[in-house]
Order: structure tokens, then C-alpha cells, then sequence
């Protein structure tokens, strides 16, 4: 079971099925449950290759579930369009590709000779430096103050549910808000394995190095899937506890701690794919064609 966090609400997404929930402006809590496209279970078990393509179904899932979620507290003319926001997130895109790629490569080149030529190391930290910076500012906004303490509530949910325990806001809200599968701990897993991969490319001038940054995205970010992949699985051994402690301690930027309602409105999100998931399972095993909850993406 994942998650995400959405604009007062939360997606959750299983096996098949995803669900956003979200809190209207009356308080009510809206409901939305989708099937999973599933086009990346084809890759499941292609090392790297899976990470790759669960990333890019994610995203999309991830987007879809912004704009739904945005639509829900707004006055119907005034909703707007997955392709219209696809157009307004382009050049966001863009800006942080060159914040994040091109900043970095500039700094390490300039820098390396005080760090004795260690240019990948330089551009990491560069990078890393720039990404903590980013959380502290649009976590000054009461808006995204919002989204990460419904993204706190989606860890301590899923959390609840991990421990087979009662899915109630009280007892979810005993557990932490940090998860070793969280997308920040993943970012940060991307930023460590970047300096090792880019450590051995060799780096004949700027241009290169940059094009270079964009070309070898996709494989760190299957390497970074597959590490993260492994860790959950061995959290039980010392040393990897040891090795995702940092990534935990990130997402003290990007999670804050829900009240009861929020987590209300993810435990609605979750038990939505739960429902949906068993009745899938049930006319599975009854060999009956399963029809789609809502189109497929």
C-alpha cells in the first residue's frame, strides 16, 4: 500500500485500485475510486526497468489526483482540466530541472578545486543544499503546512494498516509520520546514488556533464527504487536502519503531525481501496470479468 498527499486529502493507492478522499469546503468528505492502469506490472520483474515505469505510472496516478482533489474545493465553473494544469506544470517543470541540474553542474565546476577536484561530490551537495532549502521555504506556507500534515497523516495510516491494527484516527495517530517508502526518502536515496553514478562519467565540458544529468536520469532513479526496494524489505538488520535514518530524519521537512480529521479523511481513502481490492479479489476467484470502477488511465 502507497500513498500521497493531495490538496486536503489523501490517495491511496493497492494492488489494482486507488482511491482519493478528500475534505470539502462544507466538511464533507469526498470519495473517488479509479483502477490502477497497471501498464508497469509488465516490468515487475526487470531490475531497474520496474522502478522506471512504477515511477512514471505513480506521477501520472499523482497528477490526476492533484487536479481532482484541487476541483473538489472550488465551485464547478471554476474547475479546471488535467490537460489545462498539464500545460501550467510545464514550465514549473522546466525551472526545476534547471535548478536542480544545471545550478548543481555550474557549482561543481566551480567549486570542485576546493574540495581536491571532487566534482560529483561537490554537485551533490550543491544539490542537496538546494533541495533542504526549498522544503524550509514552502514550508513557511500555511497551504503546504496543509499538504504535509496530511501527508503525516497518510504515513500514520498506512502505518496502522501495516501493524493489523484498528483503523481508527486515534490509533493510527499513535504511530510516526515517517516511512521508509516515502517519496522523500526517495529523493534523498536518488541524490546519494547520483554522486556514485556520475562519479565515473567522464566529463569532457559543462554541456556534456548536463546532458548527461538528464540522460542518466531514468537509471538513477531505477537504481534508487531498487534500494529502497531492498531496505523495506530488511529493516529488521541494524545497519540498514542505520543507512535509511537520514532519509527519515528528512521527512521531518516535508511531513508535519495531522489532527484527528485528516486522518479521518486518509483512513477514508484507504478503506475505499480496501473495499474495492476484496471486491475485485471476490469476482476474481468467482471468475466473473471485473468491470472497471472508473475508466482506466
Amino acid at each position: 500500500m502507497g500513498g500521497q498527499a493531495v490538496l486536503e486529502g489523501v490517495m491511496m493507492r493497492g494492488a489494482s485500485t486507488w482511491a482519493i478522499a478528500v475534505r470539502r469546503p462544507d466538511g464533507e468528505i469526498a470519495v473517488d475510486v479509479r483502477d490502477v492502469p497497471g501498464w508497469s506490472d509488465r516490468y515487475a520483474k526487470v531490475p531497474l526497468l520496474r522502478g522506471v515505469m512504477g515511477l512514471g505510472e505513480s506521477l501520472g496516478l499523482g497528477y490526476r489526483a492533484l487536479t481532482w482533489s484541487a476541483n473538489q474545493q472550488v465551485p464547478e465553473a471554476d474547475q479546471i482540466s488535467e490537460r489545462a494544469l498539464g500545460w501550467a506544470v510545464i514550465p514549473v517543470a522546466l525551472f526545476f530541472s534547471a535548478v536542480f541540474i544545471v545550478i548543481p553542474a555550474f557549482a561543481g565546476k566551480g567549486l570542485s578545486h576546493l574540495f581536491h577536484g571532487s566534482f560529483p561530490v561537490v554537485e551533490g551537495l550543491v544539490r542537496l543544499a538546494l533541495f533542504v532549502g526549498y522544503l524550509l521555504g514552502v514550508g513557511c506556507f500555511k497551504d503546504i503546512r496543509r499538504v504535509f500534515e496530511y501527508h503525516g497523516a497518510e504515513h500514520k495510516t498506512i502505518a496502522a494498516y501495516e501493524n493489523d491494527v484498528e483503523l481508527t484516527p486515534e490509533v493510527a495517530q499513535q504511530f510516526s509520520t515517517a516511512h521508509v517508502r516515502c517519496g522523500t526518502n526517495f529523493l534523498l536515496t536518488v541524490m546519494v546514488v547520483a554522486v556514485f553514478v556520475y562519479s565515473v562519467i567522464p566529463r569532457p565540458n559543462l554541456w556534456f556533464v548536463i546532458g548527461s544529468r538528464i540522460v542518466l536520469t531514468p537509471v538513477i532513479a531505477g537504481l534508487s527504487y531498487e534500494v529502497i526496494r531492498y531496505a523495506a524489505k530488511n529493516m529488521q538488520r541494524r545497519w540498514v536502519r542505520v543507512l535509511v535514518r537520514p532519509g527519515l530524519l528528512l521527512q521531518r521537512l516535508t511531513t508535519r503531525e495531522p489532527d484527528l480529521d485528516q486522518i479521518e479523511v486518509a483512513i477514508a481513502s484507504l478503506r475505499a481501496v480496501l473495499t474495492a481490492e476484496q471486491r475485485t479479489e471476490v469476482e476474481s476467484r468467482a471468475g466473473r470479468r471485473v468491470p472497471a470502477v472508473a475508466p482506466a488511465f
